[in-house]
């Protein structure tokens, strides 16, 4: 199975393909709604998360093995 959570993917496609990711992003204010477009670490970065936690989080929430 190819990574689902390559450096590219975006806020928004996290949530369109695991909307599950939602509670994950309001839990560490990353802003889903204006910053959609911007990959996991960007909009870690910019809203002051730790890029590595956002992460593991996400991939706890989709399901996807560490």
């Amino acid at each position: 199975m190819t990574e689902p959570f390559s450096d590219g993917l975006t806020v928004n496609e996290a949530i369109r393909r695991f909307p599950a990711t939602v509670a994950v992003f309001n839990a560490f204010g990353i802003d889903a709604c204006c910053g959609g477009a911007s990959t996991l670490t960007q909009a870690a970065v910019r809203d002051g998360a730790d890029p590595a936690a956002l992460l593991q989080a996400v991939r706890a929430a989709a399901g996807a093995r560490p």
